[in-house]
């Protein structure tokens, strides 16, 4: 039985699955005004993780993760940048997916639009007015989270503890009637892309978005929904008031991981410590941030340094070396040590311990094969094969030299840097990308690794 820690319920909970043997699951996507933090790397790794071993437990999950692609943050980097808001959304998403690909992240069974939802946002929105749910004002329209049945849930807290001090005095300088109604739709200001509705031309609030999608393909009453913990109250809280304001059943477990953290503090923009993805995953192998990650209980923060990273690199290279050194040993089933990681990640996905299991099998095969005790190694690399590939973590078992082209191109680029060229650098570090390789710069010269 696979349990999980539910963020509504607040503890640990058997996973209860709509359809017997399928799992239904939705994680919140990135909105495309900019490249990838590691705080979206995280939650698509943690979720990655999670579906992979779902499917190897031999459910059949259906993943949908949707695609911002209209929002205030695109509109206002268009403005900015003179340039349309449509062309920064389908340059930031590529650059999304190179990201994820780099990763080794599966691709979802969907991956929906908001800009193709938006017809379907206008019908939600006319019931919710309809039914005197949502209102009209002159800048949108607005739910009304007074009539919202247990509104707060996922925050903890009731709507009066909410707004501790508000209460329902007049919101001065909106014609909001409560302090955390939320715009369901916005009427367009000049320049801005916008759509016909029959309140005004306008776009949808961001809140809007994932209800509309989630109901739509994965039907009522879905099992899972998930995204970073920032994500909880208010984006997840609002997606959720609106199904109920719809009457409609909506996800039955909540699920967050938790923050990145850099030098002790949440990764966060006002901090001004985003990091690139894609900037990780050209300065160190890629794997290691999925091997970081999932050392890390998904709901813990997580500590990213190049310390940290370094250190999984070099769990990654016993690993590989490990892999190599045992390719072509007929391997045994190793049910006791299956059956063990099998426990551990039923018990609220539980990586850190499966990643210890894992090394541990690791030592004791090293162990085996010194002593010629092929049959003891054969279970160890059976079982480590069977958790790297539920937990998608891919191993080298070849040694891969970097061609000598690849090595002239390193070379170069450690001769721009010295001459302070960094454009001509940064050039040649993603031709280098753009081959395979990713190069570090150590103490003994410029050293290449293979991508993925």
């Amino acid at each position: 039985m696979i349990r999980l820690y539910d963020t509504a319920r607040q503890e640990v909970v058997p996973l209860t699955l709509r359809d017997p043997g399928k799992v239904s699951m939705y994680a919140c996507g990135p909105t495309v005004y900019g490249p990838p933090h590691l705080g979206h790397g995280r939650m698509v790794l943690v979720f990655d993780v999670v579906r992979r071993f779902l499917a190897w437990s031999g459910l059949d999950v259906t993943f949908v993760s949707n695609i911002t692609d209209i929002d205030d943050k695109i509109i206002e980097r268009a403005i900015n940048e003179g340039r349309d808001s449509a062309e920064i959304a389908v340059k930031c998403e590529a650059i999304w997916w190179q990201a994820m690909d780099r990763l080794d992240v599966l691709r979802p069974d969907a991956t929906p639009h908001a800009t193709a939802y938006v017809d379907q946002m206008i019908d939600l929105l006319e019931r919710l007015i309809s039914s005197d749910a949502a209102y009209v004002t002159s800048d949108g329209v607005y739910l009304s989270v007074e009539g919202v049945e247990g509104y707060g849930l996922l925050a903890h807290q009731s709507l009066d503890q909410l707004l501790e001090g508000g209460g329902d005095r007049e919101i001065v300088g909106t014609e909001k009637r409560h302090q955390a109604d939320f715009a369901l739709w916005k009427f367009a200001k000049e320049g801005e892309p916008s759509w016909n509705s029959p309140w005004g031309d306008g776009r949808p609030g961001w809140h809007t978005e994932c209800v509309v999608m989630s109901l739509d393909l994965l039907g009522e009453g879905f099992d899972l929904h998930g995204g970073g913990l920032d994500l909880t109250f208010p984006h997840h809280e609002n997606e959720r008031a609106q199904a109920i304001a719809d009457g409609k059943v909506f996800s039955t477990h909540w699920m967050h991981n938790g923050f990145v953290e850099m030098d002790g503090e949440k990764m966060s923009k006002s901090l001004g410590n985003v990091q690139n993805l894609l900037d990780l995953t050209e300065k160190y192998d890629p794997r290691a941030y999925r091997l970081l990650i999932l050392r890390s209980h998904y709901r813990s923060p997580m500590e990213v340094t190049d310390v940290t990273l370094r250190d999984a690199e070099a769990a990654l290279d016993r690993l590989d070396g490990f892999a190599r050194r045992t390719r072509d040993l007929n391997v045994e089933p190793a049910p006791s040590v299956v059956a063990e990681f099998t426990e551990l990640m039923s018990n609220d996905f539980d990586t850190a311990g499966a990643v210890d299991l894992m090394f541990r099998q690791v030592r004791e095969g090293n162990t085996a094969l010194d002593g010629n005790d092929t049959t003891t190694a054969a279970l160890a690399v059976s079982a480590v094969r069977e958790i790297t590939g539920a937990l998608g973590l891919r191993l080298v078992d070849e040694e891969r030299a970097a061609p000598a082209e690849m090595l002239a191109l390193a070379e170069e680029r450690s001769a721009a840097r010295a001459g302070k060229d960094f454009a001509r650098a940064d050039e040649i570090r993603d031709e280098l990308a753009a081959a395979g390789w990713t190069v570090e710069d150590g103490p003994d010269g410029p050293l290449l690794r293979p991508l993925g």
